[in-house]
């Protein structure tokens, strides 16, 4: 920039697709990048610990001012600050407000802008639709676990919740497991199960994909399952269930959102993996006890097993940790890997900040003046 003049880059939802935001191989690398530089540390996101996923707005149940919003599924407002070094080397925020409501106005359920920022001065760089990076990094985030850890021959993937995310995830996987031949989906509407075996017929011909009437049926025979379903919160006993003797032996069993598994199984068998370990010992710092009843992700339940004295910190493993060659990537022969995704701020500035730079090299976008100099110092 030629300070003190800042002018900022202004990215609309098309300017972003122009800019490439759904090169899914492109940001299943920029996902991996990010992880290693997690675990060296070079990174922060928000709170004391630098760890924390962001700073929500909540809503009462009832307020004695009319024009107050009151709680409801998906009621909040979101922000989720972070800095990652490396080739990224760029701070920013993520910002949204999410009602369910919002379908029947024909808007997504969450409204996103990613902001980034110059991290010496912290004058704004750009300002950019954010759902579809936000769906493209979150769907990447279980590619890069699957690239890891599935099979190298896996055909079969259950998709459990035919949602935005399992559509990404699903993207993310056919990238890095092309051999994938069958899709099994179990959803609760006709409509979204619809759309997705629909979308999933456009994208992928190769593939044969169908609605199964149960959790069982998408898990049985898959050797990647996908789950992602808008679940209420508060109690773990209604969070979707796998049995484990649904489970292929060697499958890789990913998670962005509510799941639930028996004690028996997570405590002595499965092989728990993070995509990041600080978060979730976050979320168990911020909301303990019983975090999984808040942050109904696996791992977090993980945490309060953990805190119970039920498991030892040993038996989780950090993604970045593989990444790095720390640990192996596999521990033993079949195992079946529960690998949950938090989601985290650095994934949008990882993704944003490329895509950034693609627009500006191609000279997309809208430049906003700020100021040409500042009039208050």
């Amino acid at each position: 920039m030629d300070y003190p003049k800042i002018d900022i880059l202004y990215l609309s939802e098309d300017d972003m697709i122009a800019a490439g935001v759904k090169d899914m191989a492109g940001c299943v690398e920029a996902m991996e990048e990010m992880f290693k530089l997690l675990k060296m540390g070079d990174y922060r996101m928000g709170g004391a610990n630098g760890n924390s996923h962001g700073c929500m707005v909540m809503f009462p149940e009832s307020s004695p001012f009319p024009e107050m919003p009151l709680d409801g599924p998906d009621r909040r407002f979101m922000a989720m600050p972070a800095y990652l070094g490396g080739k990224f080397d760029m701070a920013g925020m993520k910002w949204y407000g999410s009602n369910v409501e919002n379908k029947k106005k024909g808007l997504p359920r969450s409204i996103l802008m990613l902001i980034l920022n110059d991290k010496d001065t912290g004058a704004p760089l750009a300002f950019m639709s954010a759902n579809i990076l936000s769906a493209y990094r979150t769907g990447a985030v279980p590619g890069v676990g699957i690239k890891h850890f599935a099979r190298e021959d896996a055909d079969t993937v259950g998709v459990i919740g035919p949602g935005v995310m399992n559509k990404t995830a699903l993207a993310a996987a056919m990238v890095v497991r092309p051999s994938i031949r069958t899709v099994k989906v179990k959803g609760r509407g006709q409509s979204s199960l619809q759309n997705f075996i629909e979308y999933v017929k456009g994208e992928y011909p190769q593939v044969d994909v169908y609605a199964v009437d149960s959790i069982e049926e998408a898990v049985r025979d898959a050797d990647i399952v996908l789950a992602s379903t808008s679940t209420p919160t508060g109690d773990p006993a209604l969070y979707p269930y796998i049995a484990e003797e649904w489970i292929k032996p060697g499958a890789v069993i990913e998670s962005t959102a509510a799941l639930r598994f028996d004690d028996d199984f997570i405590i002595n068998r499965a092989r728990i993996v993070t995509d990041n370990i600080m978060l979730y010992e976050a979320w168990e710092e911020e909301m303990k006890p019983n975090a999984y009843n808040t942050v109904p992700i696996p791992a977090v339940h993980v945490e309060d097993l953990i805190a119970e004295g039920k498991m030892t910190s040993e038996r989780i493993d950090d993604l970045g940790d593989v990444l790095l060659g720390k640990i192996p990537v596999h521990r033993k022969k079949d195992e079946i890997v529960v690998y949950s995704v938090g989601g985290m701020p650095v994934e949008d500035v990882a993704w944003g900040t490329m895509v950034y730079r693609n627009a500006m090299e191609k000279g997309i976008g809208v430049r906003l003046n700020l100021w040409e100099t500042p009039k208050m110092i």
